[in-house]
């Protein structure tokens, strides 16, 4: 029988406070830097993660989570999240761009993770964790499979342990700050925790992160006991690209080198990193 707890456990590791709880975690690439070099991670991994931010910079520039958070903030926190949990560099990397494939811009049009696109992204992040990205492109997550992931986590290899935590670290991101609730289907999302979505806590004490579990489930305490406005929810359900001030969206190929301003689009933009790190309007 499935038994976990919706009530929040500040024990042990774990942090104290509400406020800890939002404030711990970086959501700017600033000070996800300043936290892993307070952490002791060393300057070529600081590089690493400098340079897989500027990538991310590209694939993710005008999208946004459904509470119009950038989603460049929600890559970030999961990072971050991992990080504090002393995460090898590849895990906190691959936490950082996790949805490279789901909802990267390539400037092809094609959506989901292509052979073309592995080959980019290998290029920049390398084979460990591309392979990490990759395999959490390809996790089944949602309600009907949660219960399962649960009841097999003793026979998960090393690497897709690794997986599952990044996956609960975005859980963790995305529920920290009641981002959820400033959704357009919050109701949606609250059943969801309820169905099955609260196992994630005692999937992270499966794991070994007691601090992750305690987060997690103060997290979901507070999505499923705060009432909002209607008047701050966004319309949004899901991520979401919003319209470039450059040209319409659906006209892709987009050219990443510079598209002049137009009457319809007064401010000029520039990808000048996009041949930098393989990509193309091919």
């Amino acid at each position: 029988m499935i038994s976990a707890t919706l009530n929040p456990v500040f024990e042990g590791d774990s942090l104290r406070s509400r406020d800890r709880f939002v404030g711990e975690y970086a959501q700017t690439n600033i000070q996800l830097l300043n936290q892993l070099r307070l952490d002791r991670y060393s300057d070529s991994e600081l590089s690493y993660i400098y340079d897989l931010y500027q990538f991310g910079m590209q694939l993710f520039a005008s999208r946004f989570r459904g509470s119009n958070k950038p989603f460049l903030a929600h890559l970030v926190g999961t990072a971050s999240i991992l990080a504090s949990l002393h995460s090898s560099i590849n895990v906190v990397a691959a936490g950082l761009l996790h949805a490279a494939y789901i909802y990267g811009e390539y400037g092809t049009g094609v959506r989901g993770m292509t052979p073309e696109k592995r080959e980019q992204v290998r290029s920049v992040v390398g084979v460990q964790t591309e392979e990490l990205i990759a395999r959490y492109t390809e996790l089944k997550w949602n309600r009907r499979t949660i219960p399962t992931i649960y009841n097999q986590i003793d026979t998960l290899e090393p690497i897709e342990r690794e997986v599952l935590v990044i996956r609960l670290a975005n859980e963790l991101e995305d529920h920290l700050d009641l981002g959820v609730l400033y959704c357009g289907n919050a109701q949606q999302r609250r059943e969801y925790i309820q169905s099955s979505l609260y196992l994630s806590v005692d999937m992270a004490n499966q794991l070994g992160f007691p601090s992750l579990a305690s987060a997690l489930s103060h997290a979901f305490h507070e999505v499923v006991s705060a009432e909002l406005p209607n008047s701050i929810r966004q319309g949004h359900a899901h991520s979401f690209l919003l319209a470039t001030t450059c040209q319409e969206q659906s006209a892709f190929p987009l050219t990443y080198k510079s598209i002049a301003a137009t009457p319809k689009s007064p401010v000029a933009c520039e990808f000048r990193d996009w041949e930098k790190f393989g990509l193309s309007s091919a």
